[in-house]
């Protein structure tokens, strides 16, 4: 792990930080690479997190959410403790159920979800997970075959 203060900025709607450079060129070594997103683990004023760390505008960032800092939109300026580290399990999540059987029940929407990229399979599985009530999870089932056909958009992204 690598520690550094650095002052909460904004971009848009999300709160961030830059990530000093040496220790950019080191978490790149740790993980073999310098592009594409890449985990990380840490903690930001002594509260643990796991999260990406992305290139966005030219710049690598580390993005500060809710979980991470609790009210981080509304403490733009405060200065925050950072420890960072490359990541190397990867995150592995679930298909719930009803997710799988309607996939199952499709084959064409299938074979299109196995052949996703990785982020997008995760963000529509994430998607899915949170939702609370057997309604609301079957509608946005639904949305989501037909997503895969494209039929309709989801997750905010015109249809494939």
């Amino acid at each position: 792990m690598y520690e550094f203060e650095a002052s909460l900025d904004i971009i848009g709607i999300n709160p961030f930080v830059f990530v000093p450079e040496h220790i950019l060129d080191t978490i790149f070594q740790d993980a073999g690479r310098d592009k594409g997103p890449i985990p990380i683990k840490g903690y930001v004023n002594e509260n643990p997190y796991t999260q990406t760390l992305v290139r966005f505008k030219g710049s690598w960032r580390l993005y500060i959410n809710m979980k991470m800092l609790p009210a981080s939109p509304k403490r733009i300026g405060e200065i925050i403790t950072v420890s960072i580290g490359y990541n190397p399990t990867e995150s592995i999540l679930d298909i719930p159920a009803d997710l799988m059987e309607a996939l199952s029940e499709n084959s064409k929407a299938n074979a299109i979800f196995l052949e996703l990229p990785p982020y997008l399979k995760k963000e529509i599985i994430r998607y899915i997970s949170a939702l609370k009530t057997p309604a609301s999870r079957a509608e946005n089932i639904r949305r989501a075959i037909g997503f895969l056909l494209g039929e309709n958009r989801f997750i905010g992204r015109n249809p494939l």
